[in-house]
């Protein structure tokens, strides 16, 4: 069996989470969040921060790790067990550019319950819940910075 280890992020703009559709070859593969493989020396903030820059072109910036996911697949060789590193993550703009490489054939912002819909996997549905609840409180902290109920 081997270990592997990816990162990812849910971003949120305006209440709307960012995904990505994978078409590979003319199959349709699902809409997912936006994730990729630790690379040798880097964080997992690093990783989550450059994979979704990567895979959607989004400048986005980490708020706080929300947790993480596992699941088992069978790879080329092998069995692969799979843990993904999770982060709640903002931008400041609707702007993103699915990565063609990888087979992404389109990416946008979605509400909630439409990005619940859409998503392929019950885990990364499960994360994304998990991000808004987050994100929720995260903005109502800042507004009550703002009128000065709360301070930093």
């Amino acid at each position: 069996m081997i270990e592997a280890v990816s990162c990812g992020g849910v971003v949120i703009h305006n209440g709307k989470v960012l995904l990505l559709y994978k078409n590979q070859n003319g199959r349709y593969m699902g809409w997912v969040l936006p994730k990729g493989t630790v690379e040798a020396g880097e964080s997992f903030k690093q990783t989550a921060l450059r994979e979704v820059k990567e895979e959607t072109d989004s400048d986005a910036e980490i708020i706080k790790y929300i947790g993480k996911t596992q699941y088992t697949f069978k790879g080329n060789n092998d069995i692969v067990n799979k843990t993904v590193h999770w982060y709640l993550m903002t931008t400041n703009s609707f702007y993103c550019k699915p990565q063609a490489e990888e087979y992404f054939a389109d990416a946008g912002f979605y509400k909630q319950h439409e990005a619940y819909y859409l998503l392929k996997f019950q885990d990364e549905k499960q994360m994304m819940r998990r991000a808004f609840m987050e994100y929720n409180d995260y903005k109502n902290r800042e507004k009550q910075f703002k009128r000065g109920i709360l301070r930093r």
